[in-house]
Formats: C-alpha cells, sequence, structure tokens
C-alpha cells in the first residue's frame, strides 16, 4: 500500500462495470494505490449484493443498479451510509452528469457500452476503454466526440494498450503495420468436425487469461479478435489491410508495431489484466507495480503462426464488416451477441455462431452513414433476425 501522502489529489474514477471481470480487477489497482485513485461511481447491471459490498469500501457519491429490480435492495444497504442510489437503463449514462470524475472505465459488456462512451467523449471526460463493442458499433461517433471534446481514450484491452505503449513519441506516418496477438483460445489446432461438439464449459476455459464468459467464447470462436482489430482501426487510425493478426499461444508477446524503415516494437507482459488496466488509469505515469515481473527464462520458445480462417470463420467476417462499414460492425457485432448468448444457454452449436451472423449480415438493412439512432435500431433489428435464426434451430 502507498502512503496516504503520496499524491494530494487522487484522480476521480467512475466504473461503469464494477462488479465485471475488468471492474473488480480495477478495484484491485485501487485498493493496491488508495492516494492515487478516488472511486465517485460504481455502475452495475444485476450483481447487486457484490455492488453493495464494493459501495461500502470505496464509499463512491453515487452508484447505480440497472436492473430496476433490485434497486429497493441496493437503497435500503446504502441510503443510511449517505450513498445515492439510481437506477433504470438511462441511470448509467445520465450517472455521468450526475458526478465530477476525472476518467471513466468503461467496462460494461457488449453494445450496451455505446451510450455511454459517446456521452463520455462528447462531455470531455477521459475514458479507460475496455469495451470495444462501443467502438466496433459507432466508432466513427465515439472518435469525432472525443476529437471535438478533447476526451482521451485510452486503451484497457492488453493489446490495444501494447500498441498505445509501443506508439509512445512515434510519429504515425512512420507506423507501417499493426499487429494483435491471439492466443488462439481453447481450441487452437482443433478441426471443424470438433469444433461442432464442443459445449459452453469447454469454450469459457480458456488457457491463459481471466474473462468473463462472453469474451472468453469471443476468443475460442476468434471473433474477440476480429473486434479488437475494429477497434484498433478507430483508436489509431490505421486501415484494416494494414492490421494484422498473429496467432501466438504463450500470450507474452500482447502486441506489436512495425515500422517504415523494418523495424518492430513489441509490448511484452505477465497475462495479468491488472497491468493494463493500472496504465490506462494512471495514464501518462506509471506507478509501482504490485505484481510479479515477467520472467523469459520461463518462456524459451514464443511462437507465432497465421490464424486458422478456415475452421474459425469470425475473423473474416469482421474483416468484411469493417470493409463494408455503415452500419454492418453493429449489425455484425450484435448478432454475434445473440448468438454467443444462445450458445452459453446450449441452445445452438458453437458452429453455429458465425453462421448466424452471416445470416444477419446479409438480410439487413444498411446505412453508409449512420447516426446515433440509426446504430440503435441497426442493432434492434439485428437482434431480433439473430432471435429469429436461434429460435428456428432450437426447434
Amino acid at each position: 500500500m502507498e502512503p496516504s501522502s503520496a499524491l494530494a489529489t487522487p484522480k476521480r474514477i467512475t466504473i461503469l462495470g464494477s462488479t465485471g471481470s475488468i471492474g473488480t480487477q480495477a478495484l484491485d489497482v485501487v485498493r493496491q494505490h488508495p492516494s492515487r485513485f478516488s472511486i465517485v461511481c460504481l455502475v452495475a447491471q444485476s450483481n447487486w449484493r457484490l455492488l453493495v459490498e464494493q459501495a461500502l469500501e470505496f464509499r463512491p457519491e453515487k452508484v447505480v443498479i440497472t436492473n430496476e429490480q433490485h434497486h429497493p435492495a441496493v437503497e435500503a444497504a446504502l441510503k443510511v451510509h449517505g450513498i445515492d442510489v439510481m437506477t433504470g437503463d438511462d441511470a448509467m449514462t445520465d450517472v455521468l452528469d450526475a458526478v465530477q470524475a476525472d476518467m471513466v472505465l468503461l467496462s460494461v459488456v457488449g453494445a450496451a457500452g455505446l451510450r455511454p462512451a459517446l456521452k463520455a467523449a462528447t462531455g470531455g471526460i477521459d475514458i479507460a476503454l475496455a469495451n470495444k463493442e462501443s467502438l466496433v458499433a459507432g466508432g466513427h461517433l465515439v472518435m469525432a466526440a472525443a476529437a471535438r471534446s478533447g476526451s482521451r481514450i485510452i486503451p484497457v484491452d492488453s493489446e490495444h494498450s501494447a500498441i498505445f505503449q509501443c506508439l509512445a513519441g512515434e510519429d504515425m506516418a512512420e507506423v507501417s503495420e499493426l499487429i494483435l496477438t491471439a492466443s488462439g483460445g481453447p481450441f487452437l489446432g482443433k478441426d471443424r468436425k470438433f469444433l461442432e461438439t464442443v459445449g459452453p464449459e469447454q469454450a469459457i476455459r480458456h488457457p491463459n487469461w481471466s474473462m468473463g464468459c462472453k469474451v472468453s467464447v469471443d476468443s475460442a470462436t476468434m471473433m474477440n479478435k476480429g473486434l479488437e482489430m475494429i477497434e484498433a482501426h478507430w483508436l489509431f487510425g490505421l486501415p484494416p489491410d494494414r492490421i494484422r493478426i498473429l496467432v501466438h499461444p504463450q500470450s507474452v508477446v500482447h502486441s506489436m508495431v512495425t515500422f517504415i524503415d523494418g523495424s518492430m516494437k513489441a509490448q511484452l507482459g505477465i497475462t495479468d489484466m491488472r497491468l493494463p488496466i493500472q496504465y490506462a488509469l494512471s495514464w501518462p505515469r506509471r506507478l509501482t507495480g504490485h505484481l510479479s515481473g515477467l520472467d523469459l527464462c520461463q518462456y524459451p520458445g514464443l511462437t507465432f503462426q497465421p490464424p486458422d480462417n478456415e475452421n474459425f470463420r469470425n475473423l473474416a467476417i469482421a474483416y468484411e464488416a469493417i470493409d463494408r462499414g455503415g452500419t454492418m460492425p453493429c449489425v455484425m457485432n450484435a448478432a454475434n451477441e445473440m448468438a454467443v448468448k444462445a450458445f452459453l444457454k446450449k441452445g445452438i452449436r458453437f458452429t453455429d455462431i458465425p453462421l448466424i451472423t452471416l445470416a444477419v449480415m446479409e438480410s439487413a438493412a444498411f446505412e453508409q452513414n449512420p447516426d446515433l439512432d440509426c446504430l440503435l435500431e441497426a442493432d434492434r433489428e439485428a437482434r431480433f433476425r439473430a432471435m429469429e435464426i436461434i429460435n428456428k434451430k432450437e426447434q
């Protein structure tokens, strides 16, 4: 623990998604650096008991429980301590006006992150971004809003954090290529026949990282890497054909940047999300680490290989979506979210996930220059169409 005198004014943090994997690890970082960070708001969807525990420990000004069913219990537990409780789907964005935060950690899952991302970017609040879907669905809106307001978007995903660190002090005009590394997930090297038999329990068993169920399935299907490619496109301004994916099973090299002179930078580290979370929260400074460093002697062989696009089709689907642009990445993301949800409930097969996503993309209406309302409608329509297809498969 650091002495309380280490910093006169702690950075005020709002965490959207405080009870999820990223949110709980972010609070671990805050515990280790109490003089550096102050929690002003915590937001969760349904895990109200953990939210109450977190609020009693960190004493934010406000908490949000978006599931209104749990509002009475949360309010009863916290009101006596002077902590204001908000509820409802709109509260996650409304609370950004209600508290004065220096940074918002956006770690909610899925396209639900788009509206708060746009709200924070419009309001000039710095964003520690752990929700790639907000840029996948509406990257053109979020990045434009951030440019107008001066909001700085600091990536939390280990791959984008690695690239962000590799680009420090560099001229983007001298960047040739971004290389995102992928572990390959739990099914690396498996063929389609095997993939047709796998269940949710196998898919969420990531070999290297501790992640939520949805992200773990996306990793297993390679959709996570497709979403990361689109996120990297918006974050760093490079076209998709200059963003390459390499499978790196050891997950030691988190990503790389190649420059026009042929040199390359890579960022390495242990597989612990608290490292990129801490970097995003403390940027532009680095803080003393409380985790073990990387011992390269434990990794005598670091290997790299191209992705298997034949058996894992989602990566090619993501490139197709961003090439088409407009509403198509939003449609793709919504369809994938619904398909993953159905797979986790054992309603469809693992190999059905890309098929459902493609079918929704092929039938979706298309708008080249969507505003927020258009994106939200595209998202709703894609989810409806995906459920139609899923329901037929379940019959």
